[in-house]
């Protein structure tokens, strides 16, 4: 009995030693909580970043799981279709026409998993607001047409397991 106590606690003491020199997994770093501060500091260096249609941060993330802020301007905005991938939004502030369904006009192949265009022909509109969510499931296009001055939104990628 002694024999297999002792010989426990060398396996335990080589394991412990052997995983104190190997790299901590990957899910150890990624940011699984954000407080509303980290969020409104997000949020103000996006502002204060250069001017373009959609500027984006990442929030938090646990595995294929990401949580991303976005801050959109009233400047064209790219339609777009995740294969793989459905969408949650929530708009944290802001105002914008959101169109989802339809089809892509003369869409770009940007990965083998998401398309964009220009914009959607034959989609539905639907003007959302400071806390309203959107739901866009995988492979159906999406595109915030016009942004009432700018929009901010929490955007959470859903990917198929």
């Amino acid at each position: 009995m002694r024999a297999i106590l002792a010989l426990c606690g060398c396996v335990l003491v080589t394991a412990a030693a052997v995983s104190a020199q190997q790299p901590a997994p990957a899910t150890a770093t990624l940011k699984t909580f954000a407080s509303s501060a980290d969020v409104t500091a997000i949020v103000n260096k996006l502002k204060a970043q250069p001017s373009s249609p959609l500027r984006t941060s990442p929030l938090l993330q646990v595995d294929t799981y990401r949580a991303n802020i976005e801050y959109r301007i009233a400047m064209p905005q790219n339609a777009a279709t995740h294969a793989t991938e459905a969408e949650l939004f929530y708009v944290i502030d802001g105002g914008a026409t959101l169109v989802t369904g339809g089809q892509l006009v003369d869409p770009q192949q940007q990965n083998p998993q998401n398309q964009t265009a220009k914009s959607i022909s034959n989609g539905m509109s639907q003007h959302v607001s400071k806390g309203d969510f959107m739901l866009v499931p995988e492979a159906t296009p999406h595109w915030f047409s016009s942004v009432d001055g700018s929009i901010t939104l929490m955007s959470i990628h859903l990917p198929r397991k």
